[in-house]
């Protein structure tokens, strides 16, 4: 029996996405020789030296009750993966992270509820609208087709959903669905775009885009939903996911930390419990209609979805 769209799903009830990758990566204490070539903080290299690790962090998410687990592909571009030697081969190792979720949503078909796999796309490395001579420096061009090579690869290895997020720089965002939309094309085979945004605590993108204008933007982009994760918690959101739920075009996702980071000790620390998580987006599930899809970044673990997956459970029931 064929598989809900995603597109369809979004409609019928609010999806749970997962928690972080990078803070349950750490948690196993990877060491250089469990890297690729020994290259230390190469994460994403981790699906393919340590791909039972990836698996794990998965299965955990999904065990948790998650609808959507996203790829750990995050720092996959060609610009990035150039960094550890990998450049050439992006297409094949995001089919490869696509292929491996895949097979961990498999493991979990007999619960009978559709599950979907979402290709992460986190950024370039680069603020292409920055006059910075390092960070703005870099052509257009070149940035698309580092997050075009990555589309393909995800879409090839059975993502059902793109997840362009993190994002910092609007100009970025433009390229990277434009990227979207080539490779799909390339390939003959379209899915979903989501476009996140990173906002401050005061509502605005690293070079001062507010949502307003970021939203209007890419709203027009063929793009599915639109959606807010990292920097802050849930509570910091709160004016953004207001204004979103106002707009009438596009479906909404959440997707924040475990609260503000605080520094201990020159690390960032998230400490919202998960029911304290779970009650404030459980007040925007409530409140505005076009919050479709919520889940957790930095910080978050099985334990925080586990509780949104109750939450939403008795938001259903009600």
């Amino acid at each position: 029996m064929a598989k809900e769209p995603f597109v369809e799903a979004l409609q019928h009830r609010i999806l749970l996405f997962d928690g972080a990758m990078g803070t349950e990566i750490q948690k196993l204490s990877p060491q250089p020789q469990d890297f690729p070539d020994g290259k230390d903080g190469f994460n994403d290299g981790l699906n393919i030296s340590r791909p039972e690790w990836i698996k794990q962090i998965h299965r955990s998410y999904l065990q948790a009750g998650a609808d959507c687990i996203e790829t750990n592909t995050f720092g996959s571009n060609k610009l990035k993966l150039a960094e550890y030697g990998f450049g050439d081969k992006t297409v094949e190792f995001n089919k490869k992270a696509a292929e491996l979720a895949v097979q961990v949503c498999k493991e979990f078909e007999s619960n009978g509820k559709p599950l979907y796999v979402i290709g992460s796309m986190g950024p370039s490395g680069y603020l292409p609208s920055s006059n910075d001579p390092d960070l703005g420096q870099k052509p257009l061009g070149e940035i698309r087709e580092a997050f075009a090579a990555q589309a393909e690869g995800l879409v090839l290895g059975g993502a059902d959903a793109l997840l362009i997020e993190t994002s910092q720089d609007i100009l970025e965002v433009k390229l990277a669905i434009e990227a979207c939309h080539a490779a799909m094309t390339k390939v003959a085979k379209a899915v979903p775009i989501i476009a996140n945004v990173t906002l401050d605590q005061y509502g605005k993108m690293l070079l001062g885009t507010n949502i307003q204008a970021a939203y209007t933007t890419v709203s027009d982009m063929k793009i599915t939903a639109f959606g807010l994760n990292c920097s802050t918690g849930p509570v910091e959101m709160s004016p953004s996911v207001r204004w979103l739920s106002e707009q009438e075009d596009l479906p909404i996702l959440v997707m924040p930390n475990a609260g503000m980071p605080q520094n201990e000790a020159g690390r960032a620390v998230y400490k919202m419990a998960p029911d304290e998580m779970a009650r404030v987006l459980g007040d925007f599930v409530s409140r505005y209609k076009k919050v479709r899809m919520i889940g957790g970044c930095c910080g978050t673990n099985s334990k925080h979805i586990e509780e949104l997956r109750k939450m939403l459970d008795k938001h259903t029931v009600s």
